[in-house]
């Protein structure tokens, strides 16, 4: 006797909104650590990249604190597909890093698939979005230790998770 089964899987906004709330709770615990983003902004931030990661637009994203066009601290998330994906806790962010007074930056660069689109295409994507990014070169980690090994994810997609100190 033989047996055949399929399954097949289709990521939703809901897969999508579940990694970008591990996002969400890492940059909580930034702003309850340093005070800042704001909860109005982290709420923003979090569905910007639920809407990325459903349309399969994400390259990587990064929040953290600057000094001129160096990160002091940087979090850094990365789309990735298929393989072998875990869900790990969020959390197990540096504390009293010297990050006060320096300014909270987010800088976000879309995949190849983005810009395959129309420019018609990329603007009507771009109004859906909660937040109004503008142009703009992303701050250099000069030097720098940094940790990997985070992922959270969800019916085959992810983000993995690289935090970047200066030192």
């Amino acid at each position: 006797m033989t047996t055949s089964s399929t399954r097949s899987s289709t990521f939703t906004i809901t897969n999508a909104r579940e990694i970008a709330a591990s996002v969400g709770a890492d940059l909580r615990n930034l702003y309850s650590k340093y005070g800042d983003p704001d909860p109005g902004r982290i709420e923003k931030f979090t569905e910007e990249l639920a809407l990325y990661l459903k349309a399969g637009y994400l390259d990587y994203v990064q929040f953290g604190f600057r000094d001129g066009d160096r990160w002091v601290l940087k979090l850094q998330y990365t789309a990735v597909a298929g393989g072998y994906l875990r869900n790990d806790t969020p959390g197990n962010l540096p504390s009293a890093m010297a990050v006060i007074g320096h300014d909270f930056h987010s800088f976000l660069e879309q995949n190849s698939e983005f810009f395959a689109l129309s420019p018609a295409e990329r603007a009507a994507f771009k109004a859906t979005l909660p937040t109004n990014r503008t142009p703009g070169t992303a701050p250099t980690a000069y030097r720098t230790i940094s940790t990997t090994g985070v992922q959270f994810s969800n019916n085959g997609r992810g983000l993995d998770r690289t935090v970047y100190l200066d030192i």
